[in-house]
């Protein structure tokens, strides 16, 4: 297994079908270390997809759509040519699901169908080097700033047709409060979903406002961003806690199998 560090995160050389417990833990130890890995061409069928998301952590349900089925645990993320409107996850940078109470630490994309090369790309910002270049006075106003995150956030409307589609009828509005600044072995995160945060705790009015905007372009700055071209069986794994993302619109065909993990 070789990994070979990125501008965000990390390309890691490995066959996971078939990774040793040695080869999980040092993945795992990566993951933490960079925020989202990039495994290329992966030899996954459903079943050895879901033991290894099982290596990471107990699998979330993601309740607004329907899992794959015979395999619950899996959203499949659908987009056809014909398809109007927004990209699912697209638009708005966003941490999955991040207006839940206990938001997954990780997940998993599989790539089953793609559009051609540069066409569908995801982009990947870091909030390790966004906090890191984050100016002193900001970094003490969110240290311990709470923010409100709300799953009728501005990134809801990328769900909508999906959920006419393949909703589960249980969808409700969700919404959890969650620090901004969260700490992962030693390295400071912005923890701030723009498509998902509405506010903040105890912070209202022009200030709020005001400081919203500046997070939100700050977090995404091109010097904090990675734009990943998807090939067939492609795989990528991010850390919600330290890795923002969103799908770049295109025309076409694609399938997308997700697993969250707490």
């Amino acid at each position: 297994m070789k990994i070979e560090p990125n501008k965000v995160g990390a390309f890691v050389k490995c066959n996971l079908k078939t990774a040793s417990k040695e080869e999980i833990s040092e993945i795992k130890t990566a993951l933490e270390k960079f925020g989202v890995l990039f495994f290329r061409n992966q030899d996954l069928d459903s079943k050895s997809y879901i033991n290894l998301a099982k290596n990471f952590g107990n699998l979330a349900d993601y309740p607004m759509l329907k899992g794959l089925e015979g395999f619950p645990e899996i959203t499949v993320v659908e987009r056809k040519k014909s398809d109007k409107g927004a990209n699912f996850g697209g638009i708005f940078y966003h941490s999955d699901s991040s207006y839940t109470d206990h938001p997954p630490r990780f997940t998993m994309l599989l790539a089953r169908l793609v559009p051609p090369r540069g066409q569908g790309n995801t982009e990947f910002a870091s909030q390790y080097l966004a906090y890191e270049k984050l100016p002193e006075d900001y970094k003490k106003k969110i240290e311990n700033l709470k923010g409100i995150f709300s799953s009728s956030g501005k990134i809801s409307i990328t769900r909508l047709d999906r959920e006419k589609e393949k909703g589960t009828g249980k969808a409700k509005d969700f919404e959890a409060v969650h620090p901004i600044v969260k700490t992962i072995n030693g390295q400071k995160t912005i923890y701030c979903s723009p498509g998902h945060v509405v506010g903040f705790k105890d912070l209202d009015g022009n200030e709020a406002e005001k400081l919203q905007n500046f997070l939100f372009n700050h977090q995404v700055k091109e010097e904090y961003n990675y734009s990943f071209e998807w090939g067939k069986n492609d795989l990528v794994c991010w850390d919600n806690r330290s890795i923002l993302h969103k799908a770049n619109s295109f025309n076409g065909d694609r399938i997308m199998h997700r697993i969250t993990i707490q």
